[in-house]
């Protein structure tokens, strides 16, 4: 954590919260005892991070308790005592896993998705009171396929020198999208896409939206190439309500919409299964 990042943070803990906006909670359980988070620290400003929020669930007396293990990227595997954790707990806190470039080596974070079956990954990117930045209403959900595609690394070598990377998409997005959209009160939905060059793989991914969108009559749906998500997101990011992408795209349009709002470092984001 930068030194510029924590006057930012008191601000922001210090101002009055009059917004309002839609949040999901975690449920208690029944018997009101609290509840166990597996933790993962991570690499990098992962402990940071995570050290913060150990600070606010115990500065708030959160009804929960963290249950820590040390995993770091350079390890060749998860172990199963940190997997049956996360499967018993149903819910983990975890900082980024440093990931080798390049040399075939798999990276943890990945493999956790796949293990655990996270296919969505879900960012809220909004303007945060005491943190001034260019653009104001900004309230945009991204909604990315989190276990196929490029970036999930389902590439192989078919002979020397030429690589193949896999590409296609679930229906399943499509429907977490639209029925988060539905169960949080959002009005509109809009798939990232590049099916105007990808017209197999892409244009898979359109039909299984439009497909979806049909159930849905309540929830305006659009469609919009990447190249020009991508200015229209720095130019009027106001205009979008709730994205849902493949995996690659999902990546790059995430961390835009956060850096317009104000950082990877303050945006609240998580991996789902339904």
């Amino acid at each position: 954590m930068t030194p510029r990042t924590l006057p930012i943070l008191k601000r922001i803990l210090s101002s009055p919260t009059t917004a309002t906006r839609s949040v999901t909670y975690m449920p208690r359980p029944g018997d009101g005892n609290p509840r166990p988070v597996t933790l993962i620290p991570g690499d990098g400003v992962g402990p940071l991070v995570t050290g913060a929020v150990e600070q606010i669930m115990e500065a708030m007396h959160a009804p929960v308790y963290f249950q820590k293990y040390e995993v770091h990227g350079d390890a060749k595997s998860v172990p199963p005592e940190v997997i049956d954790s996360i499967k018993k707990n149903k819910v983990c806190l975890k900082g980024g896993l440093k990931t080798p470039v390049g040399g075939g080596v798999s990276s943890l974070n990945v493999l956790l998705r796949k293990e655990l079956d996270l296919y969505a990954s879900l960012v809220h990117c909004f303007n945060l009171q005491g943190l001034p930045t260019r653009h104001q209403d900004v309230d945009i959900v991204v909604i990315r396929e989190n276990t196929e595609g490029e970036y999930s690394g389902l590439e192989h070598e078919v002979v020397p020198g030429v690589v193949e990377s896999l590409k296609f998409c679930s229906e399943r997005i499509a429907k977490y999208a639209f029925e988060y959209s539905y169960l949080n009160n959002r009005k509109k939905v809009t798939a990232v896409h590049k099916a105007n060059i990808m017209k197999l793989a892409d244009g898979q991914f359109l039909e299984s939206c439009r497909e979806v969108a049909s159930k849905y009559p309540s929830i305006q749906y659009s469609e919009m190439i990447v190249d020009n998500c991508s200015m229209q997101l720095v130019s009027k990011p106001e205009q979008f309500d709730v994205m849902v992408t493949p995996n690659l795209y999902g990546n790059l349009v995430s961390n835009t919409a956060a850096g317009i709002a104000g950082g990877t470092g303050v945006m609240p984001g998580g991996m789902y299964i339904l």
